[in-house]
């Protein structure tokens, strides 16, 4: 009797080609759409077409509420505390591979598998996630929050695919949307207009006085859901030079500004800081770190904090790390852990949350 595998589906070219191997290599598939937001309704319904395509079974899960309270009240309270946050990096835990999951166990699959572009390898008792062969769709910074018992159960069928193979896949498979462009960033912004977002739901962000480098006052912002650590465009002041979004905070409304180069960083600190194996984030452990989604990896060296939470030691400044993204650690192609990036202590008074398993 066949394996069976429950496919997070939505109708793009991604998950379509998930289907397509996972049905050739000879599992039964199931699919499953996440219903997450008004703008997911389009998802949904590509999600059936191809489930009929494919000839599998669909499930419409409505994860609504669950979704507004895990992730958009996270980001935008994210973005009213002054930081910049990833909503995928949390969603994917406490919303989309959990349902997934739970699917699995209530409709009695033996597997889970996504369209993401990362792979899964198995260290002794210890599943740690792998970069993608394609370096440009790499997601494994995205999954590094997934628990063990998720991992165990998760099949990853693009790994070793570029984007063209899997467009050349659904094309020759006779899919109709082979050629559909690739999702959005934010799922639930199609404009991407995160600041009308924001301030729509929870009203006006605090305003406070853009700071000069020279310390002085350099006239009123728009409020500090607007702005990001490391901008540049968009801030809407004349100094007659380039100037940078060094910090924001949220206590007083003032956005910190920098000139061109005092925007880099030697060093960050971690809180909430997870990881396959905690012993591998030893103090002086030697890893290489992004501190985004679409950054380089930067050779780096880990010290842990009396209390909990990770500093990070830069081999070379980095620009613009930003409090609220996430800081991921890679060693011999091993994701082996990674923390959000804290605010200075000067703006919070000290760090929280030391090493977590993932297990």
């Amino acid at each position: 009797m066949a394996e069976r595998v429950l496919v997070a589906m939505s109708g793009g070219v991604d998950s379509s080609a998930c289907v397509s191997l996972l049905q050739k290599q000879g599992y039964e598939v199931g699919g499953v759409v996440f219903d997450m937001s008004p703008a997911h309704h389009q998802a949904v319904e590509d999600a059936r077409l191809a489930a009929d395509f494919f000839g599998v079974p669909l499930t419409v899960c409505n994860l609504r509420e669950r979704f507004s309270r895990e992730v958009i009240d996270y980001f935008c309270q994210s973005y009213l505390s002054g930081e910049t946050p990833n909503p995928c990096v949390r969603c994917n835990p406490t919303v989309k591979f959990a349902a997934l999951y739970e699917e699995m166990q209530r409709g009695g699959y033996d597997w889970i598998a996504t369209g993401h572009y990362a792979g899964i390898v198995r260290r002794g008792d210890t599943y740690y996630f792998t970069q993608a062969q394609s370096a440009q769709r790499d997601q494994s910074y995205m999954l590094y929050r997934l628990p063990q018992e998720i991992m165990a159960r998760l099949l990853l069928p693009l790994a070793g695919m570029e984007k063209p193979q899997v467009r050349q896949l659904a094309r020759e498979a006779g899919l109709p949307t082979f050629d559909k462009p690739d999702s959005q960033e934010n799922c639930f912004i199609p404009d991407g207009d995160y600041p009308a977002y924001v301030e729509g739901r929870c009203g006006p962000s605090r305003r406070g006085q853009f700071i000069a480098p020279d310390g002085s006052p350099a006239g009123p912002h728009r409020g500090i859901a607007h702005y990001t650590v490391g901008q540049r465009k968009g801030l809407g002041i004349a100094l007659g030079r380039p100037v940078f979004v060094r910090a924001i905070d949220p206590a007083s409304g003032d956005v910190l500004l920098c000139d061109a180069g005092e925007e880099y960083a030697g060093e960050i600190r971690l809180r909430e800081v997870c990881a396959p194996d905690p012993a591998q984030l030893a103090e002086g452990a030697q890893v290489l770190v992004k501190i985004r989604s679409v950054a380089k990896p930067c050779p780096a060296t880990l010290h842990p904090l009396p209390g909990g939470g990770l500093t990070v030691h830069f081999a070379t400044p980095q620009r613009a790390p930003a409090p609220g993204q996430s800081a991921v650690f890679y060693r011999d192609g091993l994701v082996i852990g990674g923390g959000i990036i804290d605010r200075p202590r000067s703006e919070n008074g000290g760090a929280a949350g030391g090493p977590q398993t993932t297990a």
